[in-house]
């Protein structure tokens, strides 16, 4: 399977999962790259999943289907235009005529019915898990959104992760005021700071690489408990908490 970065708008990512034939899009906020990427590569498209019902992943769907008729798989408890198979936790999707099998994992936090999506070594995690970061908590509480990321910090360290955003370098500039003496972070920062000045993404990153860099992933280390009780005037007491400052201090930023 070739998996393939698609730009969209400002800096959203539209996942394209191909086998040199058929193609599976992720999170289509638009139609037109879907549509450019195909016709170019001689895909044809055969289905779409969606992550949550923010309209940057999902205002392509229907142009798309007006092209052409194919599965939709999206959450269950939330309103996805054109979708044709709701998902829950658990689940298993294999789209017609693909070698490729994707488990639904229910990632509550930024939206309540928010999924991902693990499959081939790979997770589209839409706007749960960015590198360096986490999505802002729209509808769920710090509690589901810590417990979502704690789910796929557990997947294995070398699965892709192919989220929805290029965030990374202003994650990073947040992470770095966060854990200022993590070396990790400090050459991840270099590594995606030229990647960026040669217009290229800094995604798909690894579990494991966020594990080392995303402060949202490492709220139980002392490092960041202490740089939030330098804030607090005391320590948090417990992970979920640690979590709730934490995305509250980025969402001042």
């Amino acid at each position: 399977m070739h998996i393939v970065a698609l730009r969209a708008f400002r800096d959203n990512y539209l996942w394209l999962v191909h086998d040199g034939r058929r193609a599976l899009v992720v999170d289509p906020g638009a139609a037109a790259p879907v549509v450019a990427a195909c016709e170019s590569q001689g895909l044809q498209l055969a289905g779409i999943l969606v992550t949550h019902h923010h309209r940057d992943h999902t205002d392509g769907i229907v142009p798309l289907l007006d092209r052409q008729r194919v599965p939709v798989w999206g959450p269950a408890d939330e309103p996805i235009p054109g979708r044709t198979h709701a998902v829950r936790d658990g689940d298993r999707i294999q789209p017609p005529g693909m070698d490729v099998m994707f488990e639904v994992m229910h990632v509550p936090g930024h939206t309540l019915g928010h999924v991902a999506y693990a499959g081939a070594d790979a997770l589209f995690c839409g706007d749960t898990l960015f590198s360096a970061g986490c999505g802002r908590l729209f509808e769920g509480s710090p509690a589901q959104m810590l417990g979502s990321l704690e789910r796929l910090a557990a997947l294995p360290a070398h699965t892709k992760v192919h989220c929805a955003h290029e965030y990374t370098l202003s994650n990073l500039q947040f992470a770095r005021r966060v854990e200022p003496e993590n070396a990790d972070m400090a050459s991840y920062t270099t590594w995606c700071e030229q990647r960026r000045a040669d217009d290229a993404p800094t995604l798909p990153g690894t579990i494991g690489q966020e594990l080392l860099v995303n402060p949202f992933l490492r709220v139980h280390t002392d490092a960041v408990r202490q740089s939030l009780a330098m804030r607090a005037g005391r320590l948090p007491v417990d992970r979920v908490e640690a979590f709730a400052w934490l995305r509250g201090w980025k969402d001042q930023c």
